[in-house]
């Protein structure tokens, strides 16, 4: 996460994966630039560590945590993004909720589905989660024929009850397990209700902690969609580049 508010971080690709690299660099799924905007509080830049650009849902609430931080934005705010403009709101508890974009149309492939809270999402619903290899099932739908060229992330998920799932996402561009996807987990709980009638909002179990989220259906348009979780700062600090 940095503040590019005066435009000098260079966003080409070797930079970018050299910072993410977790050997060589700081490590990370992904790299933000908080820089300014003319119509929103805020405008956020979402970096895949192979420097491909595409909308974040964890990343867009620690932006909204970071960029309260910076001064710019009150614990109420609107930023904009790759695909367009959200709000967000910082609560007590360091809870981020952030809005996301309508989705307009999910399409069926087989028994699973596919559908873009942002990112383009593939879901897969299995009878027991533990029992599944995601990077070896995530990667071989990722470079199929039909994903190879421009990616998409994999998500297997395991529904515990009428209100709670649990799931494991595969992310193009970090071309591995991520331990927690914001548009992952939103593209799962809309995919359950697509598929199996579960009523929002819904509680979504992720390796890296516990998310939440609501939203409303209209025919086949999801809008009203909301992102919720907690953001905690782990470290701060300079790098030379």
């Amino acid at each position: 996460m940095i503040d590019d508010r005066l435009n000098l971080f260079p966003t080409n690709k070797e930079v970018i994966s050299s910072l993410c690299d977790r050997k060589k660099g700081i490590g990370a799924d992904g790299l933000i630039l908080i820089k300014n905007s003319e119509s929103a509080d805020f405008q956020m830049d979402y970096y895949n560590p192979d420097g491909t650009q595409s909308f974040c849902g964890n990343g867009s609430r620690c932006a909204v945590a970071f960029a309260f931080r910076l001064g710019i934005a009150g614990k109420i705010t609107n930023f904009t993004a790759f695909d367009g403009t959200h709000h967000g709101h910082l609560y007590e508890d360091s809870n981020v909720k952030v809005s996301m974009g309508d989705v307009k149309g999910i399409k069926n492939l087989d028994l699973d589905l596919i559908l873009n809270t942002g990112s383009p999402h593939y879901v897969r619903f299995v009878p027991t989660l533990e029992n599944e290899n995601i990077i070896e099932t995530g990667r071989a739908i990722r470079y199929s024929e039909k994903f190879k060229t421009t990616g998409i992330n994999v998500n297997l998920a395991e529904i515990l009850d009428t209100h709670t799932l649990k799931c494991k996402t595969y992310e193009r561009g970090v071309e591995n397990e991520t331990l927690s996807c914001g548009t992952g987990v939103t593209a799962i709980a809309l995919a359950a209700n697509f598929e199996y009638d579960l009523k929002p909002p819904l509680t979504i179990l992720t390796e890296g902690g516990e998310l939440k989220v609501d939203f409303e259906k209209l025919d086949k348009t999801f809008s009203n969609i909301t992102l919720e979780g907690p953001v905690k700062a782990v470290f701060k600090g300079d790098v030379n580049a």
